[in-house]
């Protein structure tokens, strides 16, 4: 695997993993890379500062920081999105990610609010029209549906990117 630093068209950066450059050179060229940001398809590679790694205790490289406790632990659900991040804020490509994710799904999916959980599971018993739905639902509310069989996920709902 190869990490690219990407820079598109309008000079938004973000980076990405290839298995080769030479899968990364096709997928560019056929336009199938596009910028979170904006969805430009002009992507290039943009320069890279190298990743070298430090060996501890080597003259005028300090030691290696002892592990902190804990350091170890897994987030409860494998791919959480902690709802605020070490910096204090979700990082602009992941936001400008969540945003068109939310426009797709306002886009393609049914608002049901509060009562997602009962429209899921009319849907899954074929009482009413199978369709994309979106709502609230409590974390009790979600788990009972996916002990009844019914796939849910819980995305972090951040403000719409145009305001």
């Amino acid at each position: 695997m190869i990490h690219y630093q990407l820079r598109c068209g309008n000079e938004h950066e973000f980076d990405s993993w290839f298995p080769n450059s030479a899968a990364f050179e096709k997928l560019a060229s056929a336009g199938m890379i596009d910028c979170p940001v904006c969805g430009d398809t002009r992507v290039s590679r943009a320069l890279m500062t190298p990743a070298v790694a430090k060996a501890p205790g080597v003259k005028g490289r300090p030691e290696a920081p002892p592990a902190e406790a804990g350091a170890n632990r897994t987030p409860a659900a494998a791919g959480a999105i902690p709802s605020k991040p070490a910096g204090g804020a979700i990082p602009a490509q992941v936001l400008a990610l969540l945003q068109r994710l939310r426009a797709e799904i306002e886009r393609t999916s049914d608002y049901v609010g509060a009562e997602f959980a009962e429209e899921a599971r009319r849907i899954h018993r074929g009482e009413a029209k199978a369709r994309s739905i979106y709502g609230e639902a409590t974390e009790a509310e979600a788990e009972a549906l996916r002990e009844e069989g019914i796939q849910v996920a819980r995305i972090p709902w951040v403000p719409r990117a145009d305001g």
